[in-house]
C-alpha cells in the first residue's frame, strides 16, 4: 500500500498530538440514533478526545462545527491507527459545520481543521450486544474462590488508539452476591451484599476470596444497558460455600481491682499475656456460617506440632498455673473438613516465682503509705499465711498472696512491738516457700509541727 503525501503529513502530526493538539470533541454532535449516545471519557495516553458508544450505527450522522472559516478534512482509521487514516469523501458542508451523514461503527475519525484536530472513536453497541441466558456456580469453586458460569453472548468491545494500539472498553458487567464481614466493635460477623466488576463477559467469573456465607450469584450486564434501560440478568441457584474465616480475642482477668496497688511484682509493666501465675485468661471466637468443627489448641512450640490440651469449644476459660511459655489458637473447618481457618496465635509466658516478706509497717501512720503488711510476690500458686503475737496467739491468717494485714485484731490497731508470721507456699515452677519471721510495728507520733515514728 503506498501512502500519499497527506498521510505522510497526517502521520507526523500525530506523532506531535500530546504538544500541539487541542481537545474539541465538545465540537462533534452525533444525530439519529433510537437511544441515547453515550459518550465515555478515554485516557489521554489513547489520544483520543471522547469514545462514542451508539446502540446502533445505522442511520446515525455525525456532524462539525469548526472554530474558523479554514478547510474542514475528514478522516477514517481502523486497527492500524491514524497514521494509516483514509479521507473520507462526500462530507457535507454548510457554513462552518461539515458533516457525515452514515458513520460507520467501530472506527476511528479525524478531523482536520488546520492547526487543531479532533479525535474520536464510535462503537457499534449491536455487534457487540451482551445477552446473558443462565448462570451457576462451578463445581470448580473451593475455599478460597468462587467460580460463575455463565451461558451467554457478547464479545469484547475494543477500541484503537490513534497510535493503532488496542484498548477494551469497560462494560462493567456486575455480579452480586452476599457475604459475612467482621466487625470488631460488635464482635460479630455481619451479612452485607458484595459486587464484583468485569470488564467483558467471560465464561467464568472468578468471585475471590469466596463468600462466607451461602448466597447467589446475579450476573448483570452491562452499564451501556443500563443507561438504555435494557439490560439483562442471569442468576445462580443458591450455593452451600465452604469457605470459613474466624476471628479471635483474648482477656486476662486482672489480679487485683480498683485503686488498691498489687504487691505482684511486674505487675503493672507486664506486656503479653501471662506475667505471674495464676494468670485467668479467657479466649474468645468468632465464627462464619461454615465453621462446623472447632477446638482450641495448647502447645510447647510454634508450630503447634506438640500439643499439650485439645479444647472443643468456642469459648474456653483457663488458668495457667506452671511456669513457661504456653502457645494458643483457634483452628475450625467446615463440615466436611476440606476449608480450615486459623486464629491469631497468643504467646502466654509465665515467669519464675518470688517470695519476699517485709519486717516492718507503720499501720495507722498515714493511709496508703505502708500502712498494710504485705508480701511481694510472682506467680505463687498456693499461699497460706499466718500472724501472730508474742504469745503465741493467732492474729489473722489468709491463703491470698494478694492479701495483707492491716496490724488490727479484731477491730483495733494492736499495741507497737514484734509480731510474728509463717508462710507456706508453691511457686508456678515447683518451688516450695516455707518461711517464718518477725514483722515490726512502728506507732506513729505526731507532734506540733513535726512527726517522728516511735517504736515503743
Amino acid at each position: 500500500m503506498t501512502i500519499s503525501p497527506i498521510f505522510r503529513h497526517l502521520s507526523t502530526l500525530l506523532l506531535c498530538l500530546a504538544g500541539a493538539s487541542a481537545l474539541h470533541a465538545g465540537n462533534v454532535q452525533l444525530s439519529g440514533s433510537s437511544q441515547k449516545i453515550i459518550e465515555v471519557q478515554p485516557e489521554k495516553s489513547t489520544g483520543l478526545d471522547r469514545i462514542y458508544v451508539v446502540y446502533n450505527t445505522e442511520g446515525v450522522a455525525a456532524s462539525y462545527t469548526a472554530t474558523s472559516d479554514a478547510t474542514v478534512t475528514w478522516y477514517r482509521y481502523s486497527s492500524l491507527g491514524g497514521g494509516f487514516a483514509e479521507e473520507i469523501s462526500g462530507i457535507e458542508r454548510n457554513g462552518r459545520v461539515t458533516t457525515l451523514q452514515q458513520v460507520y461503527g467501530d472506527m476511528g475519525y479525524i478531523i482536520d481543521e488546520g492547526t487543531q484536530r479532533t479525535f474520536f472513536w464510535i462503537t457499534d453497541y449491536s455487534k457487540h450486544a451482551l445477552m446473558l441466558r443462565s448462570a451457576s456456580v462451578s463445581a470448580e469453586s473451593d475455599c478460597s474462590m468462587a467460580v460463575v458460569n455463565v451461558n451467554g453472548s457478547g464479545d469484547p468491545i475494543h477500541y484503537y488508539t490513534i497510535n493503532g494500539q488496542q484498548k477494551t472498553l469497560d462494560q462493567h458487567i456486575e455480579t452480586t452476591y452476599y457475604t459475612l464481614q467482621y466487625d470488631d466493635n460488635s464482635k460479630t460477623y455481619n451479612q452485607i451484599e458484595a459486587t464484583h466488576t468485569s470488564e467483558s463477559l467471560s465464561e467464568n467469573i472468578y468471585i475471590s476470596p469466596a463468600p462466607l456465607c451461602d448466597t447467589r450469584f446475579t450476573v448483570t450486564g452491562d452499564c451501556f444497558q443500563k443507561q438504555w434501560g435494557s439490560y439483562n440478568q442471569a442468576r445462580t441457584d443458591s450455593w452451600k460455600t465452604p469457605a470459613v474465616e474466624c476471628m479471635t480475642y483474648a482477656e486476662q482477668v486482672p489480679h487485683t481491682s480498683g485503686d488498691d496497688p498489687s504487691n505482684e511484682i511486674g505487675s503493672s509493666d507486664e506486656e503479653g499475656l501471662g506475667g505471674s501465675a495464676p494468670a485467668d485468661i479467657t479466649f474468645c471466637s468468632v465464627t462464619t456460617d461454615a465453621v462446623i468443627h472447632y477446638e482450641w489448641q495448647f502447645a510447647s512450640d510454634p508450630e503447634f506440632t506438640n500439643l499439650t490440651y485439645r479444647f472443643n469449644d468456642k469459648n474456653i476459660n483457663y488458668v495457667f498455673r506452671e511456669e513457661g511459655t504456653t502457645y494458643v489458637r483457634f483452628v475450625g473447618s467446615n463440615d466436611d473438613g476440606s476449608c480450615e481457618t486459623y486464629g491469631e496465635t497468643y504467646t502466654v509466658h509465665i515467669g519464675a516465682s518470688e517470695l519476699k516478706v517485709p519486717n516492718a509497717f507503720s499501720p495507722g501512720a498515714s493511709e496508703g503509705v505502708n500502712d498494710i503488711w504485705k508480701v511481694s510476690y510472682r506467680s505463687i500458686v498456693e499461699f497460706e499465711c499466718h500472724i501472730f503475737d508474742g504469745r503465741g496467739s493467732e492474729i489473722c491468717s489468709f491463703n491470698d498472696p494478694a492479701g495483707g494485714w492491716d496490724g488490727k485484731r479484731r477491730g483495733k490497731f494492736v499495741k507497737p512491738g514484734v509480731y510474728y508470721y509463717v508462710i507456706e507456699a508453691l511457686g508456678a515452677d515447683g518451688k516450695k516457700y516455707k518461711l517464718a519471721g518477725g514483722i515490726n510495728i512502728l506507732r506513729h507520733v505526731v507532734k506540733a509541727g513535726s512527726s517522728v515514728v516511735n517504736p515503743e
